[in-house]
């Protein structure tokens, strides 16, 4: 009971003052800082941000990343990454680009791979790129990402991280007419890589949401891996 009253006291006191708790510094942040990755913010505070392997909501269902709470990318990925978003909005000033993930830890990513043993090792690097071997991710020169009108994340016919060919942008058009997109859904996907691609980023074969600001070869030789 004392310590309690005493905890209570300290406590009192020490809002009292107007002081406030010093921020804890992520270390994942502080990592990609150090090896020279910015803050997308520092380039385009208008971009929206919901970093989902910082939540429960992928294809894990668990909290990944922790503290990571901002996309971080080299410099000149985050410059292309921002040009995107003018780009978008100078076509519809009601949309933003919405951020899933950006640069991200090889260390993660091993978790990432070891989260897919139902899928052969071949088939998971069509989704998780194999940690030995590293991902664009991890090199802070990829980004995860779709549009968002009003704040409201436009619909793409799948969810992110979905696994499976209907997120394939290959088959788009087969899939259009068995009915499984809409026409609607296909120009919001086709709407994303208008943009990206405007602003130098490459689509992939498999997924809609994700962009590489260049290839792994070129990224590996440019930077350091993020571990």
């Amino acid at each position: 009971m004392k310590n309690h009253i005493l905890g209570i006291f300290f406590l009192v006191n020490y809002f009292a003052i107007g002081q406030k708790p010093t921020p804890i510094p992520c270390q994942y942040e502080e990592s990609m800082k150090k090896q020279g990755l910015v803050n997308i913010f520092d380039f385009d505070p208008s971009i929206l941000i919901d970093m989902k392997y910082s939540s429960t909501d992928n294809f894990v269902g668990k909290d990944m990343y922790g503290c990571i709470d901002e996309c971080f990318l080299q410099k000149k990925p985050a410059q292309m990454l921002a040009n995107a978003n003018k780009i978008l909005m100078k076509k519809n000033p009601k949309m933003r680009l919405l951020i899933y993930d950006g640069g991200r830890p090889n260390s993660i990513q091993k978790i990432l791979w070891d989260a897919l043993p139902q899928y052969t090792p071949a088939m998971r690097e069509r989704y998780v790129a194999n940690p030995s071997k590293g991902s664009i991710h991890n090199y802070g020169s990829a980004v995860d990402l779709t549009i968002a009108e009003n704040g409201k994340a436009l619909d793409m016919g799948t969810k992110y991280d979905f696994f499976g060919e209907l997120a394939y942008p290959k088959y788009e058009a087969k899939f259009l007419k068995e009915g499984k997109l809409t026409l609607k859904q296909i120009k919001n996907r086709q709407l994303l890589r208008e943009v990206m691609k405007q602003a130098g980023y490459l689509p992939i074969e498999y997924e809609w949401w994700h962009f590489n600001a260049l290839s792994k070869v070129k990224a590996k030789k440019t930077y350091a891996m993020i571990k």
